[in-house]
């Protein structure tokens, strides 16, 4: 399939402390790839993937990889407010890397406004052996997640598990908000957009009639 043709963009922001592995992450996903060694993010990367979150309907994914580190901040707070997804990355056997979740949640929840940035909480380096202890439960990071009102995952881009996964879980389930009407298209918002707008539309007018008729049966 033609690499250009794709119904929506989504443009997604990496978040979490600096050496989390946001950038493994995404190079697991979108090039398949593991590096033993990478270097730090400077500042913002771009990474480019496609996918369908149903049939006939192709996304293109871009994502903004944020540096972790304070003195970058400037800089990654200034791509907040064109981002409609945000996977928050903590490192299972960094316990402090877990604390910071919320600031980076609160940080961007509010320098979005007036939009919405949907969220995955994804807790990175499952495959954690005797070498590097696990310092963050499941059970912990789940009430954690409960709280914020989004889902959990936990992923490893050492081994592959869950990566796919995590990500496609972020667009599906901001696919779900744009066809719901939770995520709208605002002019000069570079969030999301739309090759098909009448399309998006009749999505949204369809799920509308689909809602009504089990409220009234």
């Amino acid at each position: 399939m033609d690499p250009s043709l794709w119904q929506y963009q989504f443009r997604i922001i990496m978040l979490g402390d600096s050496t989390v592995g946001k950038s493994s992450l995404l190079k697991r996903f979108t090039e398949d790839q593991f590096l033993e060694a990478i270097d730090e993010t400077v500042g913002v990367d771009f990474y480019v993937h496609f996918m369908e979150v149903e049939p006939g309907v192709r996304i293109k994914l871009q994502f903004w990889d944020t540096a972790g580190q304070e003195r970058f901040r400037s800089v990654t707070r200034s791509y907040y407010r064109n981002s409609v997804g945000g996977l928050l990355v903590f490192d299972l056997t960094n316990r402090a890397s877990f604390e910071h979740i919320r600031d980076w949640h609160a940080e961007v929840c509010e320098h979005v406004l007036p939009h919405r940035v949907l969220f995955v909480l994804a807790g990175h380096k499952s495959d954690c052996d005797g070498q590097a202890k696990r310092a963050v439960s499941r059970d912990e990071a789940e009430k954690m997640a409960a709280v914020m009102g989004i889902p959990y995952v936990e992923a490893s881009a050492k081994t592959g598990h869950n990566v796919k996964e995590t990500f496609e879980l972020l667009a599906r389930r901001i696919y779900k908000g744009l066809a719901s009407g939770e995520v709208d298209l605002h002019e000069g918002w570079d969030g999301v957009k739309c090759a098909a707008p009448l399309a998006l539309q009749g999505r949204r007018s369809s799920l509308a009639r689909k809602n009504k008729k089990k409220c009234c049966d």
